[in-house]
């Protein structure tokens, strides 16, 4: 089984971590480190930020806020998981066709 991995940050280009995906036959996906386009769980943060503070929601202290962060990424719905899951195929082609300009995700 052959798998394809798309991240290119700095952590994952050291050699050992490139001899492990050679030696693993992944294949990598040739596109800048950070890129939020390709990077599904730039949207989690995003949807976790706003059903933190949904409501104008403030937090008199760290700790509650600390909860409420953790609270919420349990709960991280699976529809959500799934939806940007299947939306890396586009996101990928849309990168593509924008020649890694910006796109709309």
């Amino acid at each position: 089984k052959q798998f394809i991995f798309e991240d290119n940050a700095a952590v994952h280009n050291a050699c050992l971590t490139k001899e492990f995906f050679q030696e693993n036959n992944i294949t990598l996906l040739d596109h800048p480190a950070c890129s939020p386009d390709l990077n599904p769980v730039e949207n989690i943060w995003g949807w976790m930020a706003r059903e933190v503070y949904k409501n104008g929601h403030q937090f008199q202290t760290v700790d509650a806020l600390r909860e409420a962060i953790f609270n919420t990424w349990s709960n991280v719905p699976t529809s959500l998981l799934e939806t940007l899951a299947l939306s890396m195929p586009k996101r990928l082609f849309e990168v593509i066709n924008k020649n890694s300009g910006a796109t709309h995700y």
